[in-house]
């Protein structure tokens, strides 16, 4: 049988094409990393500039109702993109973002803790809506062979946007002399890479999967397919000409899905619960091996270099090792060997407790290093891979949302109960639940996910063989 549209798509070569759509969708994931962990820093930096009456319940809000809020924008843009397409969604999530990171900066006045929340929930569901749209689009841009790269590229954007916060905050506390005015410089830096890109997202084209699966547009499927691969297109298979819906109750009603749905938003949930939890509050983390002496923006900037050093040294490389591995070694050994991994760390960290002392800084940095280290070289990568190739076409921005949805939920969860776990029972018990929930995650991974690498979307969700049933079902 000559060889069919999407054959053709899944064996096409990587290109300009898709460099252009990892620049275009990553940039959205160094503003997300950014902007959802630079609100550690402005937490620290807030008492600091005469915000005197927060709570503990107020810190918790503030460094979590960005990530409860893209909950909502995850499922709410993933839905979206499934009903209306792909082209004429992306590119909204940004405009929230940008609303709500230039709201966060300049319109919240000193100790408005009420407004702070508000523009950084409406900033979190623009991150929820990205969550959901990059990865799809990637995934349906993508050839078989190196979807997990291409997607993972996409993903590791983070890490630049994880390294930069830190990096930013200690040059602006070096040579700003205002403290009010670094904690909104810092807020407001989010909206600017998002501007950049905002153009190109709105201006990018239909996947051909799309087109082909839902919308049953094959002549604009053939134009995206000869731009992305450079070659004339071929004839579409017959089993490539029914653009279906399937309804999106089938998520919670099909056993398949619900089933693979446990197992993406599960093992997301249980990542982003220590990853978010644990970063957001690295601040408070790495407290423990400052000296004692120090206070002010003194600690804060030592804490600042700190979470630098572990960031740049330790996530920075695992987030582009495992992009680069993850179609070679697969997404389920990885992911499972990242969780363990993480549990293990938090297991010594939790048990040895001496080790959080400002004497065993190196010890401490070395093991908590590879706690990050193995969260990006594992799940944190591979959780955004798996998201948007489970499910068929027309449920993958859905699936991809309520993916990307149960991980910030976790991320939600973790964040605000971590902030008071380590109030009240202190680093060790802290990193002890961590473990348990690192091990939760790894075997929600073993049970309920298969291996996807090399294989196409439609052979992984079983599109194909739910479209020739359709067929069949239609001559009868």
């Amino acid at each position: 049988m000559a060889q069919g549209l999407l054959q053709q798509l899944d064996n096409a070569k990587v290109g300009k094409f898709h460099l252009r759509a990892w620049v275009i969708s990553g940039m959205g994931f160094f503003t997300d990393a950014y902007d959802l962990f630079i609100i550690g820093t402005v937490v620290s930096l807030l008492p600091l500039a005469g915000w005197n009456s927060l709570t503990t319940a107020d810190i918790s809000l503030i460094s979590s109702v960005a990530l409860l809020a893209s909950v909502i924008g995850a499922f709410t843009f993933g839905r979206l993109l499934d009903l209306l397409g792909r082209s004429r969604v992306y590119g909204f999530e940004l405009m929230l973002l940008i609303i709500g990171a230039v709201g966060s900066a300049f319109l919240v006045p000193v100790n408005g803790v009420l407004y702070l929340l508000i523009w950084r929930f409406i900033l979190g569901l623009g991150i929820g809506g990205d969550y959901a749209g990059s990865s799809t689009i990637m995934a349906e841009f993508s050839n078989a062979k190196n979807r997990g790269q291409l997607i993972g590229m996409v993903f590791s954007m983070q890490g630049f946007g994880l390294v930069f916060g830190p990096v930013i905050a200690l040059v602006m506390l070096r040579y700003i002399p205002s403290i009010d005015l670094v904690w909104r410089l810092l807020l407001f830096l989010g909206a600017i890479p998002a501007a950049i890109v905002l153009y190109g997202r709105r201006t990018i084209g239909e996947t051909p999967r799309y087109s082909i699966n839902v919308s049953g547009d094959i002549s604009s499927a053939k134009k995206a397919i000869q731009e992305i691969s450079g070659k004339s297109t071929v004839q579409a298979n017959p089993d490539e000409l029914i653009g279906e819906h399937i309804s999106w109750k089938k998520m919670f009603t099909d056993r398949y899905f619900l089933m693979t749905l446990i197992g993406t938003a599960g093992a997301w949930f249980a990542l982003d619960w220590a990853f978010y939890g644990n970063s957001i509050m690295s601040h408070q983390m790495l407290s423990a091996i400052v000296p004692a002496s120090l206070g002010g923006v003194a600690k804060v900037k030592m804490t600042t270099f700190y979470a630098l050093i572990i960031f740049a040294v330790s996530a920075l490389p695992g987030y582009w090792i495992a992009t680069f591995t993850v179609d070679r070694i697969g997404r389920k050994p990885l992911q499972i060997l990242g969780f363990f991994m993480m549990a293990l760390s938090y297991i010594i960290l939790g048990v040895f407790r001496f080790i959080s002392a400002p004497s065993y800084i190196i010890w401490f940095m070395i093991i908590y290093g590879l706690s990050y280290f193995f969260t990006e070289f594992g799940p944190n990568v591979t959780t955004f891979i798996y998201g948007p190739e489970m499910f068929p076409t027309s449920l993958r921005g859905m699936g991809s949302g309520l993916s990307s949805a149960g991980g910030k939920l976790g991320a939600f969860i973790g964040t605000a109960l971590n902030v008071v776990i380590y109030a009240i029972f202190g680093e060790s018990v802290l990193f002890i639940i961590l473990a348990f929930i690192s091990i939760a995650g790894a075997l929600l991974t073993m049970f309920f996910l298969p291996e996807t690498s090399g294989r196409s979307l439609e052979d992984i969700s079983g599109e194909r063989n739910y479209k020739r049933a359709l067929s069949s079902g239609s001559k009868k």
